[in-house]
């Protein structure tokens, strides 16, 4: 298992080790022990699957209350993954990362709770599969503007002539009007 700090070091980029011949591969998706030898203390206690179409992108989610830390992967297809720092006192407040998860490449990202989340689709369908460190709580749900040029996210769209999105992710609030989190998250 290899590890990888993105250019914001609590999102991490992990690279599993895929045993594989002629019969097809094997590999570990989730060990405890991973995220501990990171310093990082959190419990799954939900697992989500979703399948999409080129040009949907999802997000950008997070909820206010009952943050949600997600470990996400790709199992069919590929998406551009993003997440963006919304924790006020943290020094990339407002910065975000971006990463090709893949069925080819199996990567996986860890996203802690304080960041908003969200994926474009890039192949012609993709299947999402994560995992969360709290429930769902639609009360709590936000979502931050997709294409916001305050937070300026490079999308790839190159061959995707629409990018289609939910009702909830085209009213989402521009960074500048965005729930943020005002203390540390655990």
């Amino acid at each position: 298992m290899k590890f990888v700090k993105t250019q914001i070091p609590e999102v991490i980029l992990i690279e599993p080790q895929v045993f594989g011949d002629e019969r097809g591969f094997f590999m570990e998706t989730w060990r405890n022990s991973w995220l501990e030898e990171l310093g990082i203390d959190v419990e799954f206690i939900q697992d989500n699957h979703s399948m999409s179409r080129k040009g949907i992108l999802r997000g950008l989610h997070y909820q206010i209350q009952q943050p949600q830390g997600k470990l996400v992967r790709v199992v069919r297809g590929e998406v551009f993954d993003v997440a963006v720092d919304l924790r006020r006192e943290s020094p990339t407040f407002g910065k975000w990362v971006g990463e090709i998860l893949s069925e080819q490449n199996k990567r996986m990202l860890w996203v802690p709770p304080g960041f908003a989340h969200g994926f474009l689709v890039t192949s012609d369908e993709a299947e999402f599969v994560y995992k969360c460190t709290s429930y769902y709580a639609p009360e709590h749900d936000r979502t931050l503007l997709w294409n916001d040029s305050k937070v300026g996210i490079d999308w790839p769209l190159d061959g995707i002539s629409e990018v289609l999105l939910s009702e909830k992710d085209k009213v989402g609030k521009p960074f500048d009007e965005a729930d943020v989190f005002e203390m540390d998250i655990k």
